[in-house]
């Protein structure tokens, strides 16, 4: 057992044992003392606590202390009725606190019961009640802002945990404070009703059984009596100061010493009017002009010196601001934060910067929250934190997308003007400053606010300046979405499904694949706009296929088409024939023939003239789709669809690849070429 436990143990182990046991004189001294001596350290720890909850046990121990307290009450009281010598300590208090005198010792017992009664336990009670419902009220709303810092990043999972435990730590305080203030009460209404009996027990006891005069036995037995109330009622008073105290706390940064010369004593203007109406009280009126005069002048002087010693403070701060600022320009440069690289970051030149500023009415900031939603719920992967900065080596109106630090796309805009696309259909022009859509390459035209309008009356899709950098920066992130993806992405998807798909996961990972492979699956897939939102389904076919072949491009065409529903909803509208490409079946087996398998996995070794006239066949057949308004669409058998796909990516880049397989069966389709040699 440990000795703190011991000591804790004994301590609530004599109260009990004193309630029974006659106690000696002495020993009622020693015990008095330290019920004296522990109120007052419970005092100063209540006083000089930066927070309640730096003292959580106050509940509990208040109930110690206070049975313990009444326990020294009892046996007090059995030594005054049984032998009028209670000891050095009641005695001391009942002659020198009550000055020897019967009536002033009665006063002022009655005068300590009704302050700590109806002052300081009544207002501690009513604080406490009214804390602990207000904290019990603010919790759902601490609570939800604990999940929004933690959702945003604020803060981690531990952080998150530790503040939860604190708010219900507080709740728990201040309810088992609502509560413990009771004992309190209890304890002065029992020390006032323990006085009245012990009075009476007393005369009682001296005129019956000590043969004690009248007079002289309710003299010296309520001089006894008032001894023993006021050593048992002054540690109880200095306990019922803590409780209030602990209630009332509010500030966390400070001691209250210095809190309470910081609040009180910190503008110097308060403390010169204060002077200066003491001394006008002391020279006008009959109050004593010493008294008021010198408390005036020490007012004066005490707002001086701290108007001085702000002045001196805030010549200090500046120069250390200044040093500060010398001292981190001659540091030398921190070269390990220059390693970080921002997935995706977005600089712009100085005239953007409106938009971005939310203060001058600019909603970029809120497009790229939208832009990481929208790519969530499109194609199930979570983009990263897209940094914004402006960057004053750009032009004005300049912008620049950079991925993992290398700059892939930029554009240009002009602030105060729309840029209007002819759908293809609008027949009348406008004037305007020509120019090209940044995310696609369109043709467009820069007009100014007086001809949106118009311009938007004859057909013209009219955009502004942040829809303009939004969809740019939204469509170079879906194109890069599969180098964004990394493990430590995998494994929060991964995460994420776990818990409803525990058996799922626990099959596939890592028995059969690491995340690693995981992650190359999905990046094939997100390389080619698929989605991977569905992550059980593309989990169960991977678990399905993992065990015959590692192959992530192999699994990837797997996955493929058992997503097939979704492909067909992607590229295949159901409710309109569409029209593709196919690919002739001498080019198919052409392919096949020169795919090389290695340990590495497989690539194509074909002879670079038939490579040429491979793309030179689908560069005509892709022509005709684009021709007539349509995606340029090959359909392929599913064993060549990957490599014809790796033949082709580098000269098309729009090219949609899809097999057989992945086409649902109510699609329909129209062949209107084919790709041959």
């Amino acid at each position: 057992m440990k000795k703190t436990d011991m000591a804790v143990g004994l301590y609530l182990l004599a109260a009990i044992i004193f309630l029974i046991v006659p106690m000696p004189s002495f020993l009622l001294d020693i015990l008095l003392a330290l019920n004296i001596s522990t109120a007052m350290v419970i005092l100063f720890n209540a006083l000089y606590a930066k927070e309640v909850l730096n003292m959580s046990a106050f509940p509990t121990i208040l109930l110690f202390t206070t049975i313990f307290r009444i326990s020294l009450n009892m046996s007090s009281t059995k030594l005054i009725l049984a032998t009028g010598e209670p000891g050095n300590v009641v005695e001391t208090f009942g002659k020198f606190v009550g000055s020897g005198n019967l009536v002033i010792g009665i006063i002022v017992f009655i005068i300590l019961i009704v302050i700590q009664f109806m002052v300081i336990n009544k207002g501690s009670e009513r604080v406490a009640e009214v804390t602990a419902r207000f904290t019990l009220d603010a919790m759902p709303g601490k609570q939800m802002a604990i999940d929004a810092d933690l959702n945003t990043g604020a803060i981690n999972d531990a952080q998150a945990k530790e503040r939860r435990e604190k708010i219900q730590e507080e709740a728990a305080f201040f309810g088992s404070m609502d509560g413990a203030t009771k004992y309190v009460k209890g304890d002065a209404i029992a020390g006032l009703i323990i006085t009245v009996v012990n009075i009476a027990g007393g005369v009682v006891m001296g005129v019956l059984f000590m043969d004690i005069p009248m007079a002289e036995a309710f003299e010296k037995f309520t001089i006894l009596t008032i001894g023993d109330g006021l050593v048992s009622q002054i540690p109880s008073l200095m306990i019922s100061l803590a409780t209030g105290i602990l209630v009332t706390k509010v500030s966390k940064e400070a001691d209250f010493g210095d809190l309470l010369v910081k609040q009180l004593f910190a503008i110097p203007k308060v403390l010169y009017m204060v002077g200066a109406s003491l001394i006008f009280l002391g020279v006008v009126t009959p109050l004593s002009t010493l008294v008021f005069g010198g408390y005036g002048i020490i007012f004066i002087i005490s707002g001086r010196a701290i108007a001085s010693k702000i002045e001196v403070t805030a010549i200090e701060e500046e120069v250390s601001a200044e040093e500060s600022s010398a001292n981190e320009i001659r540091k030398p440069e921190n070269v390990v934060s220059l390693l970080q690289v921002d997935p995706i970051e977005l600089e712009f030149g100085y005239g953007i910067i409106p938009l971005a500023d939310a203060n001058q009415g600019g909603d970029l900031l809120d497009r790229v929250v939208l832009i990481r939603r929208q790519i969530a719920l499109e194609l199930g992967c979570v983009v990263p934190m897209i940094r914004l900065r402006d960057n004053i080596q750009l032009n004005p109106n300049q912008y620049i997308i950079k991925i993992k630090g290398i700059q892939v796309s930029e554009g240009e805009i002009l602030f105060d003007h729309y840029m209007a696309m002819n759908p293809g259909y609008v027949e009348e022009e406008i004037t305007g400053i020509p120019t090209f859509e940044p995310s696609f390459h369109l043709p467009a035209l820069w007009i100014s606010e007086s001809q949106r309008e118009r311009a938007e009356s004859l057909g013209y899709t009219v955009v502004d300046p942040p829809s303009i950098i939004a969809t740019h920066l939204t469509e170079v992130i879906r194109s890069h979405l599969d180098e964004l993806l990394t493990r430590q992405d995998v494994q929060h998807l991964v995460n994420n499904i776990q818990e409803a798909n525990q058996t799922l996961v626990l099959e596939l990972v890592p028995k059969l694949l690491n995340i690693g492979e995981i992650q190359k699956v999905l990046q094939n897939l997100l390389r080619e706009g698929i989605s991977i939102r569905d992550l059980v389904t593309i989990f169960e076919t991977l678990a399905d296929h993992a065990p015959t072949s590692r192959d992530t491009d192999v699994l990837t065409e797997y996955v493929r088409q058992s997503l097939k529903r979704a492909i067909s909803n992607k590229y295949f509208p159901s409710s309109e024939m569409t029209s593709v490409v196919t690919l002739d079946p001498k080019v198919e087996q052409e392919i096949m023939g020169s795919v090389k398998q290695t340990e590495q996995g497989s690539y194509i070794s074909l002879d670079p003239g038939i490579t040429r006239e491979i793309i030179e066949a689908v560069q005509s057949e892709v022509q005709k789709l684009e021709d007539m308004g349509k995606n340029p669409i090959i359909i392929t058998s599913p064993i060549v669809r990957m490599y014809f796909k790796r033949l082709t990516q580098d000269y098309f880049k729009d090219l949609i690849v899809v097999s057989y397989n992945e086409i649902d069966s109510n699609v329909e389709l129209q062949s209107i070429g084919m790709v041959t040699v």
